[in-house]
């Protein structure tokens, strides 16, 4: 499994696990009926869907032609897989350089 699916899997479930136990948190008392396994259902569904198409949206990077990508992506909201930009690191700060807000105007 590549570093980007698991990083974009993992960015998709932890928001809806996270928002599944702060339902549970609000109701207080915990008590499994119908509403709690419905809610723990949807997640994993949404969960596995969303893993079934990057899957498949991976798998077509890999293969000649972007037919079997944009096939995943269009199922997924988007014709195209994420691409997270390389960001450059910045040369540090020298407090001692810095000379304040200029008050000339």
């Amino acid at each position: 499994m590549s570093t980007g699916l698991f990083v974009s899997a993992m960015r998709t479930g932890v928001p809806l696990v996270a928002g599944w136990l702060l339902t549970l948190a609000v109701r207080a008392g915990v008590t499994i009926d119908s509403a709690t396994v419905t809610a723990a259902v949807t997640v994993g569904i949404a969960l596995v869907y969303y893993l079934l198409f990057r899957v498949l949206e991976v798998l077509g990077e890999h293969l000649p032609g972007t037919f079997l990508q944009s096939l995943a992506g269009v199922f997924l909201g988007w014709a195209r897989p994420p691409s997270y930009p390389k960001y450059e690191a910045l040369p540090p700060v020298d407090p001692a350089a810095y000379t304040g807000p200029s008050t000339s105007g």
